[in-house]
């Protein structure tokens, strides 16, 4: 894809544009349709689309596989986490209340960690699962 100069510049001008949609998704997820795995798959999909536009050596200098590799636990971790810390404040696992001084301001930053712990686990599976796509058969 070196010679399309159309797909190059129009990719570069509409890849932060589906990044930012992406955050919309995920910050917006309380109001309406959305949230972490939504904005996971378009994240993904963002560096996917940039692979194929700009080449997977290029995709993998932007989204290297060994931090790709992490994503995926540190997503889990994120999300057992809230879990575990809200349970050494005194409450559930995922009961929320601990973390700030009313129970709805406490839910809504409860929610929104989870939900960061589901973006980066779906975004780090999604573009594991096409590096490994990509690599099947380059032996």
């Amino acid at each position: 894809m070196r010679l399309d100069l159309i797909l190059r510049v129009g990719a570069k001008l509409i890849l932060p544009f589906i990044l930012m949609f992406a955050l919309y998704v995920q910050f917006h997820g309380d109001y309406g349709p959305g949230g972490g795995f939504q904005a996971g798959v378009i994240s993904a999909g963002m560096v996917i689309l940039y692979a194929i536009i700009f080449g997977v050596r290029a995709a993998k200098h932007v989204a290297p596989p060994r931090i790709v590799e992490k994503m995926v636990p540190g997503g889990v971790l994120i999300f057992a986490g809230t879990g575990v810390v809200s349970m050494f404040l005194g409450y559930n696992f995922l009961d929320y209340t601990g973390f700030a001084h009313d129970f709805l301001h406490a839910h809504e930053w409860g929610i929104l960690i989870v939900e960061i712990g589901v973006l980066v686990t779906v975004c780090g599976t999604m573009i594991a699962m096409f590096y490994a796509f990509v690599e099947r058969g380059r032996t």
